[in-house]
């Protein structure tokens, strides 16, 4: 929200009012307080009247300084809040001095000048960023009530990125950006998951520690300073220090929850029903034997909406006009060696025979004067489960136990973005602060129900909506995206923002959801999406299954799925590497090579895990144009080498794309390509790329169940490369490539 006319002036309706001194400063063994006045205090006088602003600055966490801004404390703060992690086992120091008090948390240091109460942060001594003058304030807006916001300076040059899965420009700076969850599509500012945390190029990231609607104007009302606001009367914020983005996520998720770990079957290809097509088992039955027949590998198979009868959404009960013995069938799929994920959504049709059950409960969201709300959007007469109501997570949670038993292994976690605010919870939440955190219950009670009937670590849900803290219940998806090319690129940015939100895992519907895709686009997003997280074949009224698109679709989709495959045990090892540190399995550029200006914009690109460079292709005419950092790499598919830094631009078949392998790497691959979940540290192939003359390559191996099974490490010396194989790896083989006339000397 922007509260300023320009440079000097107030919008209509605008009273601000700015903190200008730390007049009374009080200070415990970890903490301080602040007394800041919003004018200059220069007699008895001027401290009579308001309003002053309070300011708590402490420290949850080494590297991390909280500031809570406060006008009237005697505010009533009514949940949901975000769940964060404290520790008191850290030192945290303050220092008093005449013109300024300081207080410092690992290697991150607040300074706040006693004159003006400016707040400057360094890290390890150096510069951050600053809240100068006329930046934390108090604002009175005429018909729309007080906000409270900060002012982070932005240096020349700094980046901003984050704010959840946006399918906007990548660097956010210019963007007006709203923390308000909508079913929106992927061709929009809004959002399905909004985060209110960002991180920037100079070494930190900033967490807004707020689920209700945060607005951040980034270098849009002041073109060199980041503002978040929110309404009412306090505001708090945690600056998080680095230096590097993978150190800032590490820290970022230890503070909101590190990804859950999916299990190696989740990493498969998923192949639905698609949403509205007409399909019954035999539809099913022959999609599944056409994958088979064809030699195209499938893990799970999706149900979407209809698996119940139409209008009666949300009721769990399999429309017997299609699926007559809906167990029966499921036992007969999952003989065939797949998983099976079926479509839910968190509201309850009028038509639903739980719908008289859950009102008779209490279950469902009420209105203020005590009746259920409803309305028609979506499905007529529908109402809303509360969350907050443990009797109403129980009933929810045990529909889904039913389900799952009648073997289910995962859920897709549709909507949870249109929540009303015009409503009253059951435990008195905030209807406003409660919008965004909804998808937070909702997809807590899904995942905890797989989890207890399924057993730890074989929770996977397909998840749209999301809050901070959302990476804790993994998949999420990209939500509806168009079957064109620049929807494909959309969808790349929304994922990449998303993984530098703190979120390890991210998929999208492959092909895009609407519409039917072009044969060519098909086959694009095929390689695309086979070389992503999590890999799904989905759209809205046209199927996914490739023969109905050309035999090059059929011969592509099986390329790149049994490709994936052979990758897993590098990927599982790159999931445990999310699961541990929060480093995103799907990586921006700048994650890996943030001392690279070229890297710190690049959106059509990504790392795949710490080694690969994947380059998917956006147009009809073949050619891709992209970046490759310093050093020898090695293309994966042929073994050629490319040389960077450099900008190549290529032409590639639909059976290849830029897929490069850094230098000095090891990828371990598998002997297994027609699934994700076998056992990775038995015949494994370890292939060494690009090893430089006294450097030193290393990677782990993991089980299926994510477990180390041992660590591999490769030298060079000269023209002879020693390598060292530890732990329970048994009958591996060894490649080496981009390094020619190496031979291996050694091995153990």
């Amino acid at each position: 929200m922007k509260f300023t006319d320009g440079a000097w002036m107030m919008r209509p309706g605008v009273q601000a009012s700015y903190a200008s001194e730390a007049y009374e400063v009080i200070r415990s063994e970890r903490t301080v307080r602040i007394i800041a006045p919003t004018r200059p205090i220069r007699h008895r006088g001027d401290t009579l009247q308001g309003p002053n602003l309070t300011i708590d600055i402490s420290s949850p966490l080494k590297d991390v300084i909280r500031v809570r801004i406060v006008h009237f404390a005697g505010v009533q703060q009514r949940g949901p809040d975000f769940e964060i992690t404290e520790t008191e086992n850290h030192e945290v120091q303050i220092e008093d001095f005449e013109k300024a008090i300081k207080l410092r948390s690992g290697k991150l240091e607040l300074e706040v000048a006693r004159d003006t109460c400016e707040l400057t942060y360094k890290g390890d001594g150096r510069f951050l960023t600053s809240a100068p003058g006329r930046a934390t304030g108090y604002a009175q807006v005429a018909g729309e009530g007080q906000f409270v916001h900060e002012q982070l300076t932005l240096g020349v040059g700094e980046n901003v990125y984050g704010l959840g899965e946006r399918f906007t420009a990548f660097v956010k700076n210019g963007q007006t950006v709203e923390m308000w969850n909508k079913d929106g599509g992927t061709d929009s500012e809004q959002a399905y998951k909004n985060i209110p945390f960002y991180l920037t190029n100079a070494g930190y990231g900033v967490f807004v520690n707020e689920p209700g609607p945060v607005s951040f104007e980034v270098a849009t009302e002041k073109v060199s300073r980041v503002q978040f606001s929110i309404p009412g009367e306090s505001l708090e914020y945690l600056l998080i220090y680095g230096p590097s983005p993978k150190e800032i996520l590490e820290k970022y998720t230890t503070l909101t929850g590190k990804p859950a770990l999916p299990p190696a079957w989740s990493f498969g290809l998923w192949l639905t029903t698609s949403f509205t097509t007409n399909y019954d088992e035999e539809t099913v039955t022959s999609f599944i034997q056409g994958m088979a027949d064809r030699d195209l590998p499938l893990h799970v198979f999706h149900f979407d909406c209809f698996w119940m009868k139409g209008f009666h959404w949300t009721d769990f009960e399999w429309d017997p006009a299609v699926f007559p013995d809906p167990r029966a069938m499921l036992a007969r799929l999952k003989a065939m060696g797949l998983r099976i994920c079926t479509w839910i959504n968190p509201y309850i049709a009028q038509a639903s025979a739980l719908f008289e059950e859950g009102v008779k409960e209490g279950h469902l969201l009420k209105k203020p004067d005590g009746d259920v709300w409803q309305w028609d959007l979506w499905q007529p007469g529908m109402a809303v489960i509360d969350f907050t109501n443990p009797a109403a997570r129980a009933w929810y949670g045990e529909k889904l136990r039913t389900l799952i038993d009648s073997g289910v292994d995962a859920l897709k976690t549709d909507f949870g973005e249109r929540i009303p605010t015009d409503v009253v919870y059951h435990d008195g939440s905030d209807p406003v602060r409660m919008h965004n955190y909804y998808a937070q219950l909702y997809n807590q009670v899904a995942f905890e129900a797989l989890w207890d009937m399924l057993g730890e670590g074989e929770a996977a849900l397909f998840a749209r909506s999301a809050t901070a803290g959302g990476q804790k219940y993994p998949v999420h998806w990209g939500g509806d995206c168009w079957s064109e090319f620049g929807a494909m690129a959309e969808s790349l940015r929304g994922g990449l923002s998303l993984c530098l939100s703190g979120f390890g895992f991210w998929s999208h519907d492959i092909g895009g959801f609407e519409g039917l895709p072009p044969a060519a686009l098909y086959k694009r997003w095929v390689a695309f999406g086979l070389l992503s997280s999590h890999s799904r074949l989905h759209g809205s009224s046209t199927y996914r299954v490739p023969w109905l698109y050309d035999d090059e679709a059929v011969d592509t989709l099986r390329f790149f799925t049994k490709l994936k495959c052979r990758l897993m045990p590098y990927l599982y090892q790159a999931a445990v590497e999310a699961h541990r540190t929060g480093i995103p399995v799907m990586r921006a550029m700048l994650l890996e090579y943030p001392d690279d200006p070229a890297c710190l914009g690049l959106d059509r690109q990504y790392m795949l895990g710490e080694s690969l460079l994947v380059a998917p292709v956006f147009s009809f005419e073949d050619t891709v144009e992209y970046y490759v950092p310093a050093g020898v790499w090695t293309r994966l598919l042929d073994g050629a080498t490319v040389e960077g830094p450099a900008w190549k631009r290529e032409t590639h078949g639909f059976l290849s794309l830029p897929l490069l392998v850094k230098p000095n790497s090891i990828v371990v691959t598998g002997s297994v390509d027609n699934r994700p979940d076998y056992d990775f540290e038995n015949g494994p192939t370890i292939e060494i790329y690009g090893l430089e003359d006294g450097k030193t390559a290393s990677a782990e191996v993991v089980t299926r169940t994510g477990k180390m099974a041992g660590h591999v490490t490769a030298t060079r010396h000269g023209q002879n490369i020693s390598l060292r194989v530890d732990g329970g790896i048994t009958g591996w083989n060894v490649k080496i490539l981009g390094s020619p006339g190496v031979v291996l000397i050694a091995d153990s």
